[in-house]
């Protein structure tokens, strides 16, 4: 949803994540992954940094880089780092996830955001991007992976209630993902997928701002258009939902 145009509500400010992560499962992930005593910290398609930055947090002497193109997540990224002390430990960088001169770093995080990493189409860009994120690491690092996956396979009539053009190839089932990780070069130390309360938490709060707005500003010229993105998009939601998942998997590279 492009929701930048639209006057009045703050941009996903009820996500403290961009992702259907909660705070329980958050902490568990940064403690897992901040035990291995990162030095460097890499975030691909960072958005505001939440995660990276708390990683930060529990590594204290790591430094870290979020890399994304949406220059208003990077701004809030900037803010937020700042108002926590940790503006000399993070640099936020407009820039493509493709570009030389990422990396390699103790820690790469990919929350949701591998299409970043490969220009080549589903199913294959999921090996690819695997692939790149085991170029990105340091031997002995970890990488943290947020990837969909289904849950099940989807049916023709939910794929054609989903994004454009979805497709059963657009995504792979969890032992397949498991499986490229392993092709890629990884061992896989965790495993665990998003819940529904996770996923509810996050496509309500995705939406919540615009949804407050436009009851509150229901004449406003931008208001169809709102309503329009809104309904498409919870129509969408409720077709994926239950059927789309993530898994978060934590990875070590294989020597």
């Amino acid at each position: 949803m492009t929701d930048t145009e639209i006057d009045g509500p703050p941009r996903l400010s009820r996500l403290t994540f961009h992702n259907p992560l909660s705070e329980a499962r958050a902490e568990r992930l940064v403690r897992r992954v901040a035990g291995n005593a990162p030095s460097t910290v890499l975030d691909i398609g960072c958005g505001w940094g939440e995660f990276m930055m708390r990683v930060l947090a529990a590594a204290p002497g790591a430094t870290g880089v979020g890399v994304d193109i949406n220059a208003e997540d990077l701004a809030r990224g900037r803010r937020e780092a700042a108002e926590r002390g940790l503006e000399g430990r993070v640099e936020f960088l407009e820039k493509s996830a493709q570009d030389a001169g990422l990396g390699p770093a103790d820690l790469v995080l990919c929350l949701g955001s591998s299409q970043a990493l490969s220009p080549v189409a589903p199913p294959e860009f999921t090996l690819e991007a695997l692939r790149a994120l085991r170029g990105l690491v340091n031997d002995g690092g970890r990488v943290l992976l947020g990837e969909g996956f289904w849950e099940r396979t989807p049916t023709e009539r939910e794929l054609a209630g989903m994004w454009p053009g979805a497709a059963v190839s657009d995504h792979h089932d969890l032992a397949t993902l498991l499986d490229l990780a392993v092709t890629a070069g990884f061992r896989p130390e965790w495993t665990e997928t998003a819940n529904l309360d996770e996923w509810e938490e996050f496509e309500s709060g995705y939406q919540a701002d615009l949804e407050v707005w436009l009851a509150q500003n229901p004449g406003h010229p931008s208001a169809a258009g709102t309503r329009e993105r809104l309904d498409r998009h919870r129509a969408q939601w409720m077709t994926y939902r239950g059927v789309l998942g993530i898994a978060y998997l934590t990875l070590i590279p294989a020597q």
